[in-house]
């Protein structure tokens, strides 16, 4: 039975909440339980972080080929995530083959064959591949356990005092929670487990040295509240050490955050994309919180974090550490791109030498040695990940890591250890370097973790990046029409896309189609009118501060002048020439002096028209300003070159979803053409007539879409047409007046 369960159940939460409800749990089955206690504790980062810890249960079920009664361990899939985990995450294996295994077990240099086993030992052919944390949860003896990496525990379990402040926790909230040296998870950690537990009379969890917490229950609700308790219980430990005279945490504040710091991040962040991207392209995110600029402004950041993480959980995302850049927040910030690449050159040297130092014969080749994570003292931390998701997550799996050196910096007192309790069977003390009480992983174990077989084995098995992955492309005029079309490609290739309109509703609206595509934080939307150079530098902006650059800059967006008498007054010809031409130089012109900053190859395309090339007549000032558009696609192909491919899409007359033809136009030119139509007929009717009119003077009598002009431009915009610039596509149908001559 696990212990102090009644006392548990007694006790006063302080910084957790209990979430359980009765009335829910009623309701379902063991393993809908399971699920339940998983989430409920997974909807709390500061009890685990996303995507980590575990949880199981010890269930009775029916064996479908003999029809008897077996315990079956329902324990968390490799790559689940507890906050979201569904009865189908779950792995489900014999208990009894799978602690048979132990007889298999051949020592620790044969831990990986192990995992090849587990599917031998399945319950009724569960596909869900279990993780390699199952044979922990198997060989302790409670039927519901946890596993979970909380900051306040992971604090206790990376301090040089930890096993005796362990003891004195155990003391002050009557728990008796044993201490396990360093182990990475597997079959050795498992019987490591066992044996501790049954040592241990009365035992009610497990720090793990470096790595997190074990706890247990006797029922789902049982376990559940002794989790959340032990969790809290050391949350108020950690907090009553930290609130003690004379205690500063990360050694006090060195530097005050920048008052600009938002505008300095959002200058700092294409050039530090683009460096860490010359390898492979990456995605950033940014935050200024009030922990991180609390760590990046101490005494101690650049120490703590040359240390590096402690956690397995942590530095899979966030690298043995992050990239801290020495730039006193007093000077200037042009000073920062320098100090980037001095930084960049130092840290890529030293993630090869880790790398070469720990290598084996069969280790998977060396990775980018980019960092993910990068500290910048006034301003904040910048993360980048292969999309948004994976860049944020990365951010807060850092923050959870300065949450740990917090708490284990608060644990400290001034007090020294005479050993280091992390030490044991797998890495020995003189492996493990202390700094502010806070212990960090050796280099050896994290390189072990980082570049583990069943790791590289899960990065394997992800699908497939798409053709656009870890690109941004910014769509102005998105919100109808081509651009609508440009951005749902867009999102369907795997780009992050920002929709830039003067019509912010409509950019809003096919933002949330191309969420229901890629996902809502692969999709921003902004405002934008293309005359102004400050609204255009705003669009530039907000899609940096999203997605940390720019790659792909479309522009679908102009106007066909037109009046009820048909008279283009020198105003009109003046602003359709502002906005077909003279926007397109502006945008483009803006957007150059981010595509410098990253130094990526990218890829800019504009939209002209068949009417650059079709003299006609009541349509001057619009065909001329197609016609000057073209010649400016070739300029500034010539201009942005090498960095910039500039292209362009030459379309015949686009009807269906365009701005530029609203109803009167539309019955204008119906009549014009002595088109026969219904008043009462809707919008798309009268487009559709209107629309046919156009095909047949066309070779393939087909009306021109917005998807063909889009898929057209999307072409350009990406890495098939790698080496094409200058160059502007007919999408007319085959318009024999648009063919040059």
């Amino acid at each position: 039975m696990a212990a102090n369960a009644t006392g548990a159940a007694n006790s006063t939460l302080k910084f957790l909440e209990d979430k359980w409800d009765d009335a829910v749990a009623q309701t379902l089955d063991a393993p809908e339980l399971l699920r339940y206690r998983s989430n409920l504790l997974g909807s709390d980062l500061r009890i685990t972080n996303f995507g980590g810890g575990n949880t199981s249960s010890k269930l009775s079920e029916v064996d479908p080929v003999s029809g008897d009664v077996v315990q079956v361990l329902w324990v968390k899939g490799s790559g689940g995530d507890l906050g979201s985990i569904k009865r189908s995450g779950f792995a489900t294996l014999y208990l009894d083959r799978l602690l048979a295994l132990e007889k298999q077990y051949k020592g620790v240099s044969e831990e990986d064959a192990m995992v090849a086993l587990y599917p031998l030992v399945t319950f009724n052919n569960n596909p869900t591949a279990a993780s390699i944390d199952t044979p922990l949860h198997g060989f302790l003896p409670f039927p519901h356990v946890d596993h979970l990496h909380p900051d306040w525990g992971i604090a206790l379990a990376a301090s040089a005092n930890g096993k005796q402040k362990m003891d004195e926790f155990n003391a002050e909230f009557g728990h008796k929670l044993a201490w396990l040296p360093w182990q990475r998870p597997g079959f050795e950690l498992g019987m490591m487990l066992r044996k501790i537990v049954e040592e241990t009379p009365g035992c009610d969890g497990v720090v793990l040295g470096g790595h997190g917490l074990f706890t247990w229950g006797n029922t789902q609700r049982e376990s559940y509240l002794n989790t959340i308790t032990i969790i809290d219980q050391i949350g108020q430990f950690i907090e009553r050490h930290g609130l003690r005279e004379g205690h500063k945490v990360f050694g006090g504040a060195k530097h005050q955050a920048h008052a600009d710091r938002a505008k300095i991040a959002g200058e700092v962040m294409p050039s530090l994309r683009g460096a860490v991207s010359r390898k492979q392209r990456w995605i950033g995110s940014f935050t200024d919180a009030p922990n991180v600029l609390e760590f990046v402004n101490s005494e101690n950041a650049e120490k703590l974090a040359h240390l590096g993480t402690s956690c397995p959980d942590h530095f899979i995302r966030t690298k043995i550490r992050p990239m801290f850049l020495k730039w006193n927040p007093a000077g200037d910030p042009k000073e920062i791109p320098a100090l980037i690449e001095q930084a960049l050159e130092t840290y890529r040297a030293e993630y090869a030498e880790y790398y070469t130092r720990h290598a084996l014969p069969d280790s998977p080749k060396q990775r980018d040695a980019s960092p993910t994570v990068v500290l910048l003292p006034g301003v904040g931390m910048f993360t980048f990940g292969k999309n948004k998701a994976e860049a944020r997550l990365t951010g807060e799996f850092y923050i959870n890591a300065i949450g740990v050196m917090q708490g284990a910096g608060a644990l400290g007192g001034g007090v020294k250890c005479e050993d280091i309790p992390q030490a044991g069977p797998a890495a020995s003390a003189d492996q493990f370097t202390v700094f502010d009480n806070y212990v960090a992983l050796p280099p050896s174990e994290a390189f072990r973790i980082e570049y583990w077989a069943l790791e590289e084995a899960k990065i394997r098995r992800q699908p497939p990046e798409k053709q656009l992955s870890r690109r941004v492309a910014l769509i102005v005029g998105g919100g109808s029409g081509i651009g609508h079309q440009t951005a749902l490609i867009a999102a369907e290739r795997g780009a992050h896309v920002m929709i830039a309109d003067r019509d912010l509703a409509g950019a809003e609206k096919v933002a949330a189609e191309c969420a229901a595509i890629a996902g809502k934080e692969a999709v921003g939307f902004t405002g934008i009118d293309i005359t102004k150079r400050d609204t255009i530098k705003a669009a530039l902006e907000a899609t940096v501060q999203k997605f940390g650059g720019i790659d792909i800059l479309v522009n679908t967006a102009a106007i066909f002048p037109s009046t009820p008498s048909g008279v283009i007054d020198d105003s009109l010809w003046a602003t359709t020439l502002e906005i077909n031409v003279t926007a397109n130089w502006k945008l483009a012109d803006e957007a150059s002096a981010f595509f410098k900053k990253q130094g990526l190859d990218a890829s800019v395309v504009l939209t002209s028209s068949a009417n650059a090339v079709v003299a006609k007549r009541g349509s001057e000032a619009y065909d001329v300003s197609k016609a000057a558009l073209s010649h400016l696609v070739r300029e500034l192909a010539v201009g942005m070159a090498p960095l910039v491919r500039v292209n362009g899409v030459s379309p015949a007359t686009v009807v269906k979803g365009s701005t530029m033809f609203p109803r009167d136009r539309v019955k204008a030119s119906l009549a014009k053409y002595k088109i026969p139509f219904e008043e009462s007929a809707s919008d798309d009717e009268l487009r559709d007539a209107l629309a046919q009119f156009y095909a047949q003077r066309t070779l393939t009598h087909v009306p021109i879409d917005p998807r063909d002009n889009a898929e057209a431009i999307m072409f350009l915009a990406g890495p098939q047409a790698r080496v094409t610039t200058g160059h502007i596509i007919p999408v007319d149908g085959g318009l024999v007046e648009a063919y040059l001559r």
